[in-house]
């Protein structure tokens, strides 16, 4: 693995659906995929009910490895392509990550 790429996750939780918007946007932005994880929210605005029956807030995970060089234009694109900046659309964080194994096609960048 190239030691000179230093590498953040990117986080992105959205309702059930978006997660293609995510993964669109974030490709378009430079990333080379992501990976999709599905959830369920307990935030204070999943207490959602019909008719009296509390509705389950099914969530999408989408976890995006980046280069770190990459990371503000992708997430840029994340935020704007899923609207994250308004209400109850989701939340996005960035984390740093220390160590990456099984990137095996960089070795040959």
């Amino acid at each position: 693995m190239p030691s000179n790429i230093k590498f953040e996750l990117i986080v992105t939780i959205v309702n059930k659906g978006f997660s293609c918007d995510v993964v669109d946007a974030a490709k378009m932005a430079g990333a080379e995929g992501s990976t999709i994880i599905h959830g369920r929210g307990t935030g204070i605005n999943e207490n959602a009910k019909l008719m009296g029956i509390p509705i389950e807030p099914e969530k999408e995970i989408i976890l995006t490895l980046i280069d770190n060089k990459k990371t503000n234009k992708v997430l840029k694109s994340i935020t704007d392509a899923a609207d994250l900046n308004a209400p109850k659309k989701g939340i996005a964080f960035v984390l740093d990550v220390e160590k990456v194994a099984g990137i095996c096609h960089l070795d040959k960048k």
